[in-house]
């Protein structure tokens, strides 16, 4: 299996190319699922780096390297990990009926993102319709596809118009991406050194606040907890949540509710801040900002953290405050318009790939950022700001290139049961027996495990437990 995605993470962290040696990636090679876009090599890159970060916190723990080791298929798989995972009897999450791609005056096509409740009313409130597919199909053929991505915007719900990737290049969004690295980690104030807390995992003590949501950037959370991280989810109840999701999102993660509109609910949040090492959010850029989180007065608040930031579309460009998901991207960069022409589906048009790629890789690449940084103030000081979008995750992905046509034939779109079963695992949760995937990563020293088991949201009290 190439490593020459990996050798395009390794700069982020101020690495050379002999961390490689450290790595093992075995297993298989693309395509491993019905798709051109290189799903196994850019999970395995993103999970390698996460452990060489994993690794060099054990380095400072010890002074000993660990060797990391990546099964292909496996770190594939864990791209749509939430597709496997059984929740006790809680029914499984099913998308409203109206989420989905359609036709467009013109030839073009729209697609409508309605997972949420907030988001679905925006788009039928454009569309004038009641939620019912036929309903929805008959009235964006009546639209122009660019004119409704527009509306939709503008209404705040979150859809757009799919792009070839020629017209994504030109785009002055796609413009703005391609003018940033894929992440940036920049030190934002002056702290001392922390030496990191002790303990006998490579993030024992350590602290992260996840304040995302959805995919992406709990899978950041869950990524943490994996290597001794107590990690808080924090959300309200008033926020919509997607089900069975939350569970799979959630392994190793305590879970509380704040409403950060409440000023009483706010100082409790700032309270945890002050005793924290992570703080990671997925809102868009600024929103957090109003409420006195921005990434400079949280490290004035609590010197030496390390911010997390994830959006849609970056900090920069004309989109940069629109809301977006991994399905959004996929559509207005030109992924499922090419995926569409290489395996169409039961009819012609756009087709999404068959995982929830752009969001593991932005949710491994976050932890992968926030390990890098807090290796940064153990060793020099500083508060550090880790930012990534999934526009630039979705940049990163295309670049490598795609699988050629020639070797797309008679891929199974399905890992076979006795992968499946090899892969997973079971834990005993307030809900009844989970059972979904055992972490991917393999290291030599320190297993990935979580210490707790995934907990419905809000809970568990907003209170650190005992470092230790």
């Amino acid at each position: 299996m190439t490593i020459d995605a990996l050798r395009t993470l390794l700069p982020i962290a101020g690495w050379s190319d002999e961390r490689t040696r450290d790595v093992d990636i075995a297993g298989g090679t693309d395509p491993v699922l019905p798709t051109s876009f290189r799903l196994g090599e850019t999970s395995s890159a993103s999970l390698a780096a996460v452990g060489l970060a994993v690794s060099d916190l054990w380095e400072l723990r010890t002074g000993r390297r660990q060797q990391v080791a990546i099964d292909v298929r496996r770190a594939t798989a864990s791209l749509r990990s939430t597709s496997y995972i059984e929740v006790g009897e809680k029914p499984r999450h099913v998308r409203s009926s109206v989420m989905g791609t359609y036709p467009a005056k013109n030839g073009r096509w729209s697609y409508i993102h309605a997972n949420f409740p907030n988001h679905r009313a925006a788009a039928l409130s454009v569309l004038g319709v009641p939620e019912e597919r036929e309903a929805v199909r008959n009235a964006i053929a009546q639209w122009d596809a660019q004119e409704l991505e527009e509306a939709i915007i503008a209404a705040k719900g979150a859809g757009g118009m799919v792009r070839s990737m020629e017209e994504w290049e030109k785009h002055p969004q796609g413009i703005a991406v391609a003018t940033l690295p894929l992440m940036e980690i920049i030190k934002i104030g002056d702290a001392p050194p922390e030496k990191l807390p002790e303990g006998d995992r490579p993030l024992s003590g350590i602290r992260a606040l996840d304040l995302t949501r959805v995919v992406a950037g709990p899978i950041c959370g869950r990524t943490l907890a994996e290597h001794g991280a107590d990690v808080m989810k924090v959300t309200a109840a008033h926020l919509p949540s997607i089900g069975t999701q939350e569970f799979e999102t959630g392994h190793g993660k305590l879970s509380t509710f704040l409403d950060l509109r409440n000023p009483a609910e706010l100082e409790t949040l700032r309270g945890l801040v002050r005793e924290a090492d992570v703080f990671s959010q997925g809102y868009r850029p600024g929103t957090l900002s109003a409420r006195g989180l921005s990434p400079e007065a949280l490290a004035q608040l609590r010197p030496g953290i390390v911010c997390v930031s994830l959006s849609a579309f970056g900090h920069v460009g004309p989109w940069a405050s629109r809301r977006g998901f991994d399905t959004v991207i996929q559509t207005v960069s030109g992924i499922t318009h090419r995926q569409g022409q290489l395996f169409p589906g039961a009819e012609p048009g756009p087709q999404f790939y068959p995982a929830s790629t752009i969001d593991y890789l932005a949710g491994y690449l976050m932890a992968f950022g926030a390990m890098v940084a807090l290796a940064r103030r153990a060793r020099e000081g500083g508060s550090w700001f880790v930012r990534i979008s999934l526009a630039q995750v979705g940049r990163w992905l295309v670049e490598r290139g795609q699988v050629p046509e020639s070797q797309l034939k008679g891929i199974p779109a399905e890992f076979t049961p006795e992968e499946l079963a090899r892969w997973s695992m079971t834990s005993q949760s307030p809900v009844g027996t989970l059972r979904h995937f055992s972490p991917v990563l393999q290291l030599s020293e320190t297993v990935p495990r979580w210490a707790r088991p995934a907990v419905p949201l809000g809970y568990s009290p907003p209170v650190w437990p005992a470092r230790g």
